[in-house]
């Protein structure tokens, strides 16, 4: 076979699908090119919508059943926290009965006071009189200031 030949059929067959497709406009008019081009349109942006519809989905799925599995995970709880710079906290977590002041870093967590009574935040009390978390902490690191 000819090299030009080959080439003519290799033409063809990257052009088939195009040359099929116009077969069905008006060659006159293109009036039914337009409509399949309309409908193909359609078609891509519907498409579109639905997967960006099932990523919304199962991203708030996602928040609301891992938020609901972290708060009562195993007895533990995260009951507030301080953000110190950038990267570092402090937080109080509740493991059971007991309260723990974990110090968080990158790549690092240690105890830095296990509270020997608990510290009853709003929610829990009845009174609200004597300040809130914020208030507390600041006492308790007080306290560990003077003791160490």
């Amino acid at each position: 076979m000819s090299s030009s030949f080959v080439r003519m059929r290799l033409l063809l067959l990257l052009t088939a699908p195009v040359t099929g497709f116009a077969k069905t406009a008006d060659p006159l008019s293109g009036a039914g090119l337009r409509t399949d081009l309309g409908a193909q349109l359609v078609q891509v942006l519907g498409g579109l919508g639905v997967v960006l519809a099932l990523v919304l989905l199962l991203a708030w799925l996602t928040k609301r059943f891992s938020r609901s599995r972290l708060s009562g995970a195993h007895g533990l709880r995260l009951l507030g926290g301080i953000s110190l710079g950038a990267k570092e906290r402090i937080v109080l977590v509740q493991a059971g009965d007991v309260q723990l002041l974990v110090g968080v870093a990158p790549g690092r967590l240690q105890t830095l006071h296990v509270l020997e009574e608990p510290i009853q935040l709003q929610e829990q009390k009845e009174t609200t009189d004597d300040g809130g978390f914020g208030q507390k902490l600041g006492q308790l690191l007080e306290q560990a200031k003077g003791k160490g």
